[in-house]
Parts: C-alpha cells; sequence; structure tokens
C-alpha cells in the first residue's frame, strides 16, 4: 500500500512550482525585445544586463531599451535612469531612445551604459549589442550632438555618472580643431592623466580605449623630456629608450615655453598617462574617444572626496597652444543627481585658520516633467564656518545679484538664517529632464559654488554641511553631508630630561643622575586620544667607584724608589673602577590624551638598552720603607689595567605615568613622569621639558 505525502510538504513543492514559473515568465519578458515589466511584484536579479532594441526605417536607425524595474528608495524622490548611448562610430548620445544614421552598412556593436538615480539596486550590466544598419546614406544633422564643447576649447571631457568604488564609468574624451586656431589641419597628440598623487591608492584602471578615428597609442616620455629640458635638464633622461619616436621624431618636436612648464607640472600630480596621436584634423572637425574606466575596490571609500581627471591637446604646431581640461569628479555611494561637494576636503590641521577658505559646490537638476522658475538651494552650515564670510565664486545659471536687478529679472538672491544660508535662483527657465522635447541632460542642471571662511582655529574634528534643494514649492530634495576631515599630521618634538636613564639597582652606577635628551615624535595637535613615541640618548657622567681595602702581610717586596731599588713591605692596596656607560632609552609606546589645551596625560613603557659601557680598573698600593738610617716613609704606587668596552648590556623594561602642563597641542610644557623598573626597585619621579612642533 503506497503512502501518502504529508499535506504540507505538498503544499511547499506547489508553492515553490508557482515560484518558478512566475519568476521565468518576468525573466522572458524582460528578455523579449518588446515585452513591459510583468505587473506582478518580481524583481528581477542586477545582474540582468541593459537589453538593446533598433529599429530601421529608411536607413534611420531608432533606438530603445529595456531596463530592469527601478526599486524606489524610501522618502527618496521619484527614481529614474539616465542615458549615455555609444554607437560604435564614434558618436553617441545622452537621450532616452535616440536616433542615429551611420555613414556605411558594415557591422557595428551599440552600447548603452544607464544610470539608476534614487535606486536602491546597482546600475544594469551593459552588453555590446551588434548591428548592420544597411544601405549607407550620408550622415544627417540629427546626428549633430549638443555643444560638447561647452569651455569654447579644442579638448574637453564628459562622463556618464560619478565615479562609484567597484563600478565601471565611461569617459568621453572630445577634441576638435577650432577655427580660431586658424590651420586647416592639425597633427599632434592627446593624452588622459588620472589617478592623481593626492591620493595613496589608484582610484581608476583603463579597461578599454574604444577609437573610431585612426588614432595610435605613443608614449608620453617624449613630452616629459622636452619639458625636462626646457626647465633646466642638460640631457634627456630617458632619450636613449623612448618608447615610440626615434631621435629625428623627437627633434621635430617643439612645444611653446608655456605649453611644456603645464605639462610637465600636469604630470607631476598624476601616477598614470594615456596618450594617442592623431593626424589630419580638419577645421571645425570634432573626434571624440571612448574611455572606459573601473573604479577600483580600493578607491578612497569618502564619498566626499574629489578625485580629478585631466586630458591634454598637444599640437605639433608650435603656434596652436598647448590646452589642458581638469574635471572634477566626486565620489559618490549612489548616483543621485543632487550633490553636495567639499573640494579638498581633507585638509592639513597646521594651515587652517581664519584665513583658511573652504570652496564648496552643491549640483541640483530638475528631474521633473516640467520647467522650474525657481530654486532654493540652502546649505546649513557648519558652527565651525563664518557665514559672513561667504563668497559666490560661480553659479549655473550664471545670474546677477538680486540687489542689483530690476524688478521680475532672474537673479541670485543670498538669505542668511540662524545656522544656514539660501542661494535662491529667481524667475529662471530650468527645464525638466523628464520634460518634452529635452534633449540636452546639461540643460537641466545647475550649481552654485562658494567659498567660506573659519570663526576661529577650530578644534581637530571632522565637522559637516548638508544642502536641501526646493523646485519651486515642491517637497525639499536633501543631498549628502559633505564633511570636512583633517590629515593626522606628523609633530616632531624635543625633549630634555632630569634623572633618564637609571640603572636596575645592582650595577655600581645605579642612581646616578644625568641629563638626557631626545625626540618625540606623534600626530600634529590631536584633539583628545593620540600615540607617541620617543627616543633618548644620554650617557652618564664618568665616575670612580671604590671597590676594596686589602692590608699587606708583612713581607718585603722590591720597590722602586728615586731610580734605585729597595725593599719595603705593603702596607695596604685600594682597587677602584672608573666605569662610563652610554645608553638608548625607546619610548614604543605611549597613549596620550588631552584634557583640553593646557593639560595632558599619558602612560606608556620605556626600554633602555646600554648601547656602550666602558670599565677602566685601577690599584693602588701604599709601601712602607725603611733606609738605612732606620727612618720609615711611605710611598704610593698606581697601576691602571687595559680599559674594557661591554655592549648591548643591562637591558631594562619600565613602566611610566605622566602628566604635562603648558601648551600641549603644539608649544612647550612641562612635564612630570613617575618610573616604574620590572627588573630592580629603583622606581623615581622625573622631570622634563618637551615643545612639539
Amino acid at each position: 500500500m503506497k503512502k501518502k505525502l504529508p499535506q504540507a510538504l505538498l503544499f511547499i513543492a506547489g508553492f515553490s512550482c508557482l515560484q518558478f514559473c512566475i519568476f521565468s515568465a518576468s525573466f522572458a519578458q524582460i528578455k523579449n525585445s518588446t515585452a513591459k515589466p510583468h505587473p506582478i511584484g518580481i524583481v528581477p536579479a542586477d545582474t540582468i544586463p541593459a537589453i538593446v532594441n533598433y529599429k530601421i526605417e529608411n536607413n534611420v536607425v531608432q533606438f530603445s531599451s529595456v531596463l530592469r524595474p527601478l526599486r524606489q528608495i524610501a522618502g527618496a524622490p521619484e527614481p529614474f535612469y539616465t542615458y549615455f548611448w555609444e554607437f560604435g562610430d564614434g558618436q553617441f548620445s545622452f537621450e532616452k531612445e535616440p536616433q542615429h544614421v551611420y555613414p556605411d552598412s558594415i557591422l557595428y556593436q551599440a552600447r548603452l551604459f544607464a544610470t539608476n538615480s534614487y535606486d536602491d539596486g546597482k546600475r544594469p550590466p551593459t552588453r555590446p549589442k551588434p548591428l548592420k544598419p544597411g544601405t549607407s546614406r550620408p550622415v544627417l544633422a540629427s546626428n549633430q550632438q549638443p555643444d560638447f564643447f561647452k569651455s569654447k576649447g579644442n579638448i574637453e571631457l564628459k562622463t556618464n555618472c560619478m565615479p562609484k568604488p567597484s563600478e565601471d564609468m565611461m569617459l568621453v574624451l572630445g577634441y576638435r580643431n577650432k577655427a580660431e586656431n586658424g590651420t586647416p589641419a592639425l597633427n599632434g597628440t592627446i593624452a588622459i592623466l588620472y589617478n592623481d598623487k593626492e591620493f595613496n591608492k589608484d582610484n581608476f584602471e583603463l579597461v578599454e580605449a574604444r577609437l573610431y578615428n585612426q588614432e595610435k597609442k605613443t608614449s608620453m616620455d617624449k613630452y616629459s623630456t622636452i619639458a625636462a629640458l626646457k626647465h633646466g635638464q642638460s640631457t634627456p633622461p630617458f632619450l636613449a629608450s623612448l618608447n615610440g619616436p626615434n631621435q629625428e621624431d623627437f627633434n621635430n618636436i617643439v612645444v611653446d615655453e608655456k605649453g611644456s612648464a603645464l605639462i610637465k607640472s600636469s604630470m607631476e600630480a598624476f601616477r598614470k598617462a594615456e596618450a594617442w596621436k592623431f593626424e589630419n584634423l580638419k577645421t571645425g572637425q570634432e573626434k571624440f574617444l571612448f574611455l572606459e574606466l573601473k573604479t577600483t575596490p580600493e578607491m578612497i571609500k569618502d564619498t566626499n572626496a574629489v578625485v580629478k581627471l585631466t586630458g591634454m591637446f598637444i599640437p605639433d604646431n608650435p603656434l596652436v597652444a598647448t590646452e589642458f581640461f581638469t574635471m572634477e569628479l566626486q565620489i559618490v555611494a549612489s548616483h543621485d543627481p543632487n550633490k553636495m561637494m567639499l573640494r579638498h576636503s581633507r585638509m592639513n590641521y597646521r594651515f587652517t585658520g581664519k584665513n583658511r577658505k573652504l570652496s564648496y559646490k552643491v549640483r541640483f537638476q530638475n528631474t521633473g516633467k516640467g520647467p522650474a522658475k525657481k530654486v532654493d538651494v540652502g546649505v546649513a552650515i557648519s558652527g565651525v564656518l563664518d557665514k559672513n564670510s561667504v563668497q559666490i565664486i560661480d553659479s549655473k545659471p550664471k545670474l546677477r545679484s538680486c540687489d542689483s536687478a530690476y524688478a521680475n529679472q532672474s537673479c541670485l538672491d543670498t538669505i542668511s538664517t540662524t545656522d544656514s544660508l539660501h542661494f535662491i535662483f529667481k524667475n529662471i527657465y530650468l527645464p525638466g529632464l523628464q520634460q518634452k522635447g529635452v534633449n540636452d541632460p546639461d540643460s537641466t542642471m545647475g550649481f552654485i559654488e562658494y567659498k567660506i571662511g573659519f570663526k576661529d582655529k577650530p578644534k581637530k574634528l571632522p565637522f559637516k554641511s548638508g544642502a536641501a534643494i526646493v523646485f519651486d514649492k515642491n517637497e525639499p530634495i536633501y543631498t549628502n553631508r559633505a564633511a570636512g576631515r583633517y590629515k593626522m599630521g606628523l609633530s616632531p618634538g624635543i625633549i630634555a630630561g632630569y634623572g633618564f636613564p637609571f640603572g636596575n639597582g645592582n650595577t655600581p652606577y645605579s642612581g646616578q643622575k644625568n641629563l638626557t635628551f631626545g625626540l618625540s615624535l606623534a600626530p600634529y595637535a590631536p584633539h583628545r586620544y593620540y600615540w607617541q613615541v620617543e627616543l633618548y640618548m644620554s650617557t652618564f657622567a664618568e665616575k670612580e667607584y671604590h671597590i676594596s681595602h686589602t692590608l699587606g702581610d708583612g713581607r718585603l717586596v722590591p720597590v722602586m724608589v728615586d731610580g734605585k731599588q729597595q725593599e719595603g713591605r705593603v702596607k695596604y692596596a685600594d682597587s677602584s673602577v672608573r666605569i662610563k656607560v652610554t645608553t638608548i632609552n625607546i619610548v614604543p609606546l605611549q597613549l596620550r590624551y588631552n584634557f583640553n589645551k593646557y593639560i595632558g596625560a599619558g602612560v606608556g613603557t620605556l626600554v633602555a638598552l646600554d648601547i656602550d659601557k666602558q670599565v677602566s680598573p685601577a690599584k693602588e698600593t701604599v709601601y712602607q720603607i725603611v733606609n738605612a738610617a732606620g727612618v720609615q716613609t711611605e710611598l704610593s704606587a698606581s697601576q691602571t689595567y687595559d680599559k674594557k668596552s661591554y655592549r648591548l648590556k643591562d637591558f631594562q623594561n619600565t613602566f611610566f605615568a605622566d602628566i604635562q602642563v603648558g601648551k600641549v597641542h603644539v608649544g612647550p610644557s612641562l612635564g612630570f613622569r613617575y618610573l616604574y623598573t620590572a627588573q630592580g626597585s629603583s622606581n623615581r619621579l622625573i622631570t622634563y621639558l618637551t615643545w612639539k612642533f
């Protein structure tokens, strides 16, 4: 007789099958090029790549995509995607569903890089989409990009997103031959510098460089050599082993004096450089390189840090100036478009004070379906900063102050409250990202950049500021909090003490006083807890010690008196020794605490080691001499033995606790230290002076 399965097991098995079927159906719909997300709330995995779809009509390729459903972060604005399309022929678009006309009918690889904002998932991975556009046709005007070169130069950089640790990022490097250059065609070099030396670890890896205009990989060695020659070096440091150009190529390169100096200083600021040679760049022609960068897992995790990328345009024609374009990117934890950034957020506390100015930048973007006429950027000001010192550096849109504007004119107003500042853009037109007819995301963005100083010398503690952005009368959107932090810094010090070092109680020099000089090393001006190390070098004053006193036994022994040998009896003999000790004292571990600017305390351990001990034995003998007349006299004779040197002896381990009074952060102070020696009973209280720089 067959046993029936328990009803609970049947229910679990049926429910599991149902779940699998629903997920399979949902995934199949996402994979289908025309399908929409399944209404049932099954969320696909973040590893599902962006699906690129296209259709061709009259040789015009219409692109669209299928992306995983967005998952809104609780309390955040409505999530959305931004798009970067790389068409595979050297052209690109930031539109959601762009159109493109290819110049011929060969096989192309189209890519979509979609970035999710206000979404709790990862970015959809990118997968190339191969396509053949069909019959070739001249490129239409619809392929022209929105003005890429907004700085009006020969080179510009643009990314599809801010860098996020362990994610990829696309960098578009655009270069052109402006009509103002006055040359019908240009040859030269373009380069990208990355991984700035301000950070200890590399932030980027170049995964791939996609070139579409016959650019050729080259080296920056020749330019650094030229820069070195123009600034004092007599011979090129690596001319014999240049990677790429030969001696003739090197001699034919001409770079203007100012350009060579800028090349040198730029290259010194970065660890990595990639360069490409271009030829026959015609007047008005614009070309683009697509650099796929991966942010390393070791990328600095401080999401307030600002990293730099620098592009260089180096023409072979010396009449055309060398140009640079530096892009500042804030490391982010999410790709939300409203951000607050503190430039150089890790500061040197030694140079921080009332005269130090901090540079903040608040970015905002209208992500709505209609334009905004008013934007209120409210910034919470840290208590250590002086609101009255605020100076506006730049803004987008660029506006005049409302104090000098006529009625209803577009202007920028600044309002101060108890603990905040409001930068209000009035009577403007800021398009919405989802507004019909808006194809340039840059037109939906704005920023306010300002400088602000400290009230006084602050405490060495982190401080934070944040912003709330209100578009018209909508709910405020809160940015990240930009944190200012201080680098540790090092503070060397000198120490002069009375009583260092001392013996262990069992040596003849135990208890002798002496002056000792040493050095200390600690973090610069720590606020509370910190570690400190110390090193002392000291020498005991040379001193003679009596060893023994021995009486004579009455025997007659030969004695030299005035050059003549006579006989006498030993009355007594004294033995002594002279000792000079050189000692090194190390404090390898010391924890200190500053109660305020004037009182500090510490505990730690001190290791004392005799690195040189010189011992000089001596003996003095007193004789009784009887002459022929029977008169007795005394004669003293001294004898010094060979000096002996002992090294690395008498190791001691000492524990101590002390207190300092004075300028314990930086400057002079007086210390009192009690020492306890584990190997003996020579405990003592010593006094020392220290000065930290």
